[in-house]
């Protein structure tokens, strides 16, 4: 009898990429609306929703994220602004749609030096709102040095301590410093600093996970790690072993399911579990996790995420 096949896949996909769509709405139903309404023109709906959601600032980091994501968004938010000269919240959405467009492979450096001003002048607009920053760090994530990352990580940090968007893109950041497989890597420790500093209901409880799955995406583009994940054995030591618990754990426990960004940690958690070779304790966060699929950490070593997602869903649910 030959073995099953891996719970990833057997190979990365060759010639092109599926066509499935990772939605950054994730399982908010509310914006979901609105985003369609906002594309079609109707600013009023997405101004009704982001007064609605006040200084839940995760809440109002990825909800204006996703609606600048919007292919018209730069469009429809400018005309809301000529109607509001002075709103916070349209600004700040016109800014995070010019992060958008300054992120596409085509951009020019000089759309991305006005995206950085349009964020910086909403965030004086509105100087508690982390959200302006949150899109500058988004940029530099992507075009700026580490050291600019993490100026605009502490801008966000002095707002809101434990803002879940932002300790995910310094996690990001961080993994990509340095070379080799250091067990000590600055990435662990900062992502153990944090999930200790964080309440005892924080969902950061799960950024140590994502510290691994993020430094095992830079090993393998390095060839320092086998481009299987599962089989690496990235996920079968000490270190590993002991956050996954951790991890794990705290979900048992808390079940944060009123986060907005609850399906993020829920993937890298489940991705961690599939390739721990626990694929019980992934299945429990399959059903949680449901159609909200994210592309990260699916895509780590080059695979194509969406097949990858649901050859470990079913492998972790037993599907032949």
């Amino acid at each position: 009898m030959s073995p099953p096949p891996p719970p990833l896949g057997r190979a990365r996909r060759r010639g092109g990429r599926s066509d499935h769509t990772f939605d950054p709405a994730l399982d908010d139903s509310e914006l979901v609306d609105v985003r369609h309404q906002f594309a079609q023109g109707r600013w009023t709906r997405a101004r009704t929703l982001l007064a609605g959601t006040g200084t839940d600032w995760d809440r109002r980091g990825h909800r204006v994220m996703a609606l600048a994501e919007v292919p018209s968004a730069a469009g429809w938010a400018g005309d809301w602004l000529l109607a509001e000269p002075d709103s916070p919240d349209a600004t700040t959405l016109l800014a995070c749609a010019g992060v958008v467009r300054a992120l596409r492979p085509q951009a020019k450096t000089a759309e991305r030096d006005r995206a950085r001003e349009a964020c910086r002048a909403a965030a004086a607009l509105d100087p508690a709102d982390p959200t302006p920053w949150l899109g500058l760090m988004t940029l530099d994530r992507a075009h700026g040095s580490q050291d600019d990352t993490g100026a605009d990580f502490e801008q966000i940090r002095s707002r809101h301590p434990e803002h879940h968007q932002a300790h995910h893109l310094m996690t990001a950041r961080l993994s990509e410093a340095g070379s080799g497989s250091d067990p000590l890597h600055e990435v662990y420790d900062f992502a153990a600093w944090a999930a200790e500093r964080a309440p005892a209901d924080s969902p950061l409880a799960v950024l140590p996970v994502v510290a691994h799955a993020e430094r095992y995406r830079v090993l393998a583009a390095e060839g320092g790690a086998p481009d299987d994940p599962a089989a690496s054995g990235h996920w079968n030591g000490r270190r590993a072993r002991q956050v996954m618990k951790a991890a794990f754990d705290w979900w048992l426990e808390w079940e944060r399911e009123d986060h907005p960004r609850y399906c993020v940690d829920l993937n890298f958690l489940a991705h961690a579990k599939v390739c721990e070779g626990r694929p019980a304790e992934a299945a429990a966060l399959f059903h949680r996790i449901g159609p909200h699929a994210t592309a990260a950490p699916w895509s780590y070593s080059g695979r194509d995420p969406y097949p990858a997602f649901l050859a470990a869903r079913d492998h972790a649910l037993g599907a032949p």
